[in-house]
Order: C-alpha cells, then structure tokens, then sequence
C-alpha cells in the first residue's frame, strides 16, 4: 500500500481530504467506474446480504422495513447453516420480500464477490466480520453497489486506506453508503452534539466515554474444525477479524466523541491487558484498556471499555466544558451555575432510522457517504488498541501509517491463520514494552 499522511491538524474533515485523496491514488486503477445502481421513486430496491449473523440478519430485517418497494434477492455467508437460518428467518417476517432459491445462496470466501456480480443488485450489506470489510467494501464499489456497512470498517492501518480511497470512489460514483454507527441517527443523541457544537456547555474540556460489560459469546471448539474454522466461528476474539472489543464495540463511544468534536485525536496513551479472561477460549484480545486521547486543541478525551463480569457496568459518553456539563447519550444538559437541565427528546430506533436514511437517498438520488467518518472512528480505536498492546505514546499520523497488516495471506479454510496457538493451545497476546504495532 502506498504510504498515506493525514494532516497533524485534527479536523475530521481535513482528515478525510487529505487521507482519502492519496490512498485512491494508490489504488484507483482497480476501481472501475461504473454508473451507480438507482432505484427511482416507486422502482424496487433489490438488495443482497453478505454476512448473516445476528448483526446482518437484523440490518437486512430494517432494510425490508423502509417505505417504498425493496426485496432482498440474494444472499452470502462463509457458513451455509448460518445462512439458510438467517434466509429462513428473514423470509418468515417479511412474507412477499424474500424467496431465495438455491442459486441465490452463496457460500464460501469468495461468496461476497458472486453476490455482488449480480446484475439484479442494487445495493448490498456489508456485516460479515469486520476483517473483511474493506475488501468487500471496495469491490462492491467497484461494482457500482450502494452500500450499508457494519461498524467497524476495518481491524487495521492498511484496512483503514482501503476504506478511504473506496469511499472517495463511491463518491465520485454517487453511490450511497451508510454505516452502522447508529447514534448518528439517534434524536437525542443529534440533538444534543448539535447544542454542545453550538456552545452549550462553553469550550469542552474533558470527554469521557465507556463500554463496560461483561462481553459476550464463545463457541466451543468442535471435532474436525481447521483451526481458520474455529477462528471465523469465534471471530470476535482475533484481531484480524476484529480488532479487540476496543474497535468492535468501543467504536460507537469514541465515535461520538470524534462527532462533538467535529475531529479526530492527533496522539494517544494507554494501558490494558488480561486480568481475567486468561483463557485459551479468549483468543488473543484484552479483557480491558484505558486510552487517554488528546485532541489537537489540547482536550482530552478519557476512553475505558473492559469485558469482566461482575464490575460496574457503563455504556455512555460524557462532556464536561467551561460553563456545564453533558451527559450526552442520556441527552442532558446541566450548567455549572445550576438552573434546570435541559432534556432532550425522545426518537424512532435508530437501526431502523439509519436504514430509512439511506434508502431514502438511493431512491430520490441524494448525496449520502458515511463511509469517511466510519474509517475515521475506526482509526480512532485501532489507534487506542495501538497504544495499549505497545504501551507507548502513538501520534495519529504514524498509526494511519501503519504497514503492519493483520490479514491472512490465503482466504480458506485449510489455509494457515494469520495467529496460531501454542502446544496448549493458548494464543500470543500483546507484551506492553515489546509488542511492534507501527
């Protein structure tokens, strides 16, 4: 991959000019341009799914719920009995917009690029694990596919470029991209970055955001499973299909703090580990990490997210500025001088909104990318995971610099995963002090 500098200023969107335009550069002769797939007014949205676990069930389940005409045509997934569950799920709530014959299943690595070739798909989406999404990414643009992508859009550096030169492509395209980052689409939680931008609690100071959990599932081993089986089954706990639950699910607090910011951290340090889950069934991620970022204008932006159980539990965001202070998920607003606080409204789900958002610009044909600030919430985490496995103080601009690939080199089952675990069978974790992440 072509070396790729994002400005040391800390504008998001000076961020996305400067990242984006360099990478497609790198990589734009294989990003065919092709019309973008419209379906105006009445026509019928055809879509595809590609990966179809709970997360992409549940996203092809909102897509099905938007207004207008839409049908989902095809469908692709690693595993064939997470498939048909999900295909017979689907077709059972949304009688009349799902009847998927055997041609219409894909299986396998290489099902995402079957699906995509078809010419009777309008837009596809992306909620396989989240090491493979800028690779399908980036191949349903070329294609000329709308897209709707799980968070997070990459587990790592390279992963992130491949993102920004796509999105840029899409946009060249007018192809629409939504992501799953649906605090975006949340009424208090738009509400409320909207009066903090504003000034409502004077300059921030201090942000602090947590997800703190017990964490969630683990698949046993299964006699006859390849070890690349048994990674993808448990993809949560690798890295290379996740990205540690700091990029998973972290993401959705550090990208609200990147969004009241209207920019991105420019250096960070932190600290984390594995304190309880020691397990072998844990693969290779932390079970906590606490990342001090710093923002280019000197606030500070205090980060913890831990999958322990029995520990206090917090999932939110919070603001603390000159003249009050912001719980911002719970959508209220208090002044140091005291008074009554301000309260936000409430508001539809926003899984469902994020879907009517983005199918209403497919069908009236309205600019509509939010693939720029998911790769950039994205680097915000992989950035922190950067600090914690290394321990050490990492400036933005050498984490998106990154040459360091987490991906394997050969995508089969039978081929060697990109980690492997010892005689008996515990996974390499990251040594503070000696673990290489730049």
């Amino acid at each position: 991959m072509t070396d790729v500098k994002a400005n040391s200023g800390s504008s998001r969107r000076d961020f996305i000019r400067s990242s984006a335009a360099v990478s497609t550069a790198a990589i734009a002769a294989q990003l065919g341009i092709s019309s973008a797939a419209h379906a105006q007014g009445s026509e019928e949205v055809r879509v595809g799914l590609i990966g179809c676990g709970g997360r992409g069930s549940g996203a092809a389940s909102q897509a099905l719920s938007t207004a207008g005409k839409v049908r989902l045509v095809a469908a692709a997934d690693a595993f064939e009995d997470r498939l048909n569950s999900s295909v017979g799920n689907l077709a059972k709530e949304h009688k009349g917009k799902v009847d998927l014959k055997a041609d219409d299943k894909y299986v396998g690595f290489d099902a995402y690029q079957k699906l995509i070739d078809r010419n009777d798909v309008d837009m596809v989406i992306l909620a396989t694990p989240p090491g493979f999404r800028p690779i399908h990414f980036e191949y349903a643009v070329k294609k000329g596919k709308h897209v709707f992508m799980e968070k997070p859009v990459a587990t790592d550096a390279p992963g992130v470029r491949t993102v920004l030169a796509a999105a840029e492509e899409a946009k060249k395209k007018g192809l629409k991209v939504g992501v799953g980052l649906q605090r975006h689409h949340q009424a208090n939680y738009i509400e409320t970055v909207k009066r903090l931008q504003d000034g409502a609690i004077g300059r921030i100071n201090l942000l602090r955001v947590y997800w703190n959990n017990a964490g969630v599932w683990v698949r046993p081993r299964q006699p006859q499973q390849t070890e690349m089986e048994y990674q993808m089954r448990n993809w949560y706990y690798f890295n290379w299909l996740c990205g540690d639950h700091i990029n998973e699910q972290h993401i959705h607090n550090l990208d609200v703090a990147n969004w009241v910011m209207d920019a991105h951290p420019v250096i960070a340090q932190g600290q984390g580990g594995r304190e309880v889950r020691k397990g072998k069934e844990y693969g290779e991620i932390y079970d906590h990490h606490m990342v001090e970022f710093t923002y280019s204008d000197g606030t500070k932006l205090l980060s913890q997210c831990r999958h322990i159980r029995g520990c206090w539990s917090q999932v939110a965001e919070f603001a603390e500025g000159a003249t009050g202070k912001a719980n911002i998920g719970g959508g209220n607003i208090q002044q140091w001088a005291g008074g009554a606080p301000w309260k936000a409204t409430g508001g539809k789900n926003p899984y469902q909104v994020e879907h009517d958002d983005l199918f209403d610009a497919i069908r009236n044909n309205k600019p509509y990318n939010e693939a720029f600030y998911g790769a950039t919430s994205t680097m915000t985490s992989i950035l922190g995971r950067m600090c914690t496995y290394s321990g050490k103080e990492i400036k933005w601009d050498d984490a998106i610099n990154s040459q360091i690939s987490l991906m394997p080199e050969k995508f089969a089952f039978d081929a060697e995963a990109p980690v492997l675990p010892d005689k008996d069978g515990l996974y390499p974790i990251a040594v503070p002090g000696e673990t290489k992440v730049v």
